[in-house]
């Protein structure tokens, strides 16, 4: 059982950064890949990066490459959303996900694949 919180979402001007965290519980949180989405009132909830275990493979929606990176520390059982450069598009509501992972270079990049998620942490971007 893993449980996931989010936290660092919040307001910002169109062209800022926020930076999400996701503190895991467990300690096997080395041997899960892990998983950003994001969801708006009304719509299905949207890949936007993921990681493996190892930290060695890593995938990005086409409309947030160049803008947000994903990172883990599992010193720390925590992963990381840097979002530079955001836009008024960005503004939702962002959930962490974890996904049990055989090998450590596997990444998951559907909502289904993963097998626990956070509560979610609000993004807005005003522009």
């Amino acid at each position: 059982q893993v449980q996931l919180v989010e936290s660092g979402g919040g307001l910002v001007q169109a062209g800022g950064s926020l930076r999400l965290s996701c503190a895991a519980s467990g300690r096997t949180f080395s041997s899960y890949a892990m998983g950003w989405f994001r969801q708006v009132p009304g719509k299905e909830r949207d890949f936007v990066a993921a990681i493996s275990w190892s930290g060695g493979s890593r995938n990005y929606a086409d409309f947030v490459k160049g803008r947000f990176t994903i990172s883990r520390d599992n010193a720390k059982n925590t992963v990381y959303l840097q979002m530079n450069s955001l836009k008024p598009e960005d503004t939702a509501v962002y959930y962490c996900a974890a996904g049990v992972s055989r090998f450590s270079w596997t990444i998951f990049n559907t909502p289904t694949q993963y097998d626990y998620w956070g509560q979610g942490t609000q993004v807005t971007v005003s522009s």
